[in-house]
């Protein structure tokens, strides 16, 4: 995990639009952590990056894209020279934590929205405590 990183884990989906939504290009992964007890629900763009039930993604939840954990203005440039976090990942989106929930004992949900879709982290809020509301955050993903 980089300094950049706030959490990571490896992920196995076990549904695919759990609620039997659906929409066109738009998948929700719901999937469980292999290290920490910890539960996503996730929209991804299945278009661009298509998963399957069963299959396990590395998944990180990180505050900039520099390596060293230099701050970003949250605005990703293209044709800037350097490696960055996308070097390592597949699949990226930019979003902001949007709510907090917390639950009974030290259980917390994260919410955060990626320009529509949608992400819910919940578990052991030991493990989310770099996170906070109306942060802006990157979510990195890539098939393992």
């Amino acid at each position: 995990m980089s300094s950049a990183e706030i959490f990571s884990d490896t992920f196995v989906v076990h549904a695919i639009n759990p609620e039997k939504k659906t929409f066109d290009r738009i998948d929700r992964l719901a999937a469980r952590a292999e290290t920490f007890e910890m539960e996503l629900l996730i929209d991804i763009n299945s278009e661009l990056w298509p998963v399957s039930a069963n299959e396990k993604i590395s998944f990180a939840l990180a505050s900039t894209l520099s390596l060293n954990g230099d701050p970003d203005d949250g605005t990703y440039q293209q044709y800037e020279k350097g490696a960055s976090l996308l070097d390592r990942y597949e699949y990226a989106m930019h979003g902001k934590v949007y709510n907090f929930n917390h639950k009974e004992g030290e259980h917390i949900e994260i919410d955060v929205s990626f320009g529509g879709l949608l992400m819910r982290l919940s578990g052991d809020q030991r493990h989310l405590m770099g996170i906070e509301l109306d942060q802006n955050i990157y979510c990195l993903m890539a098939k393992v």
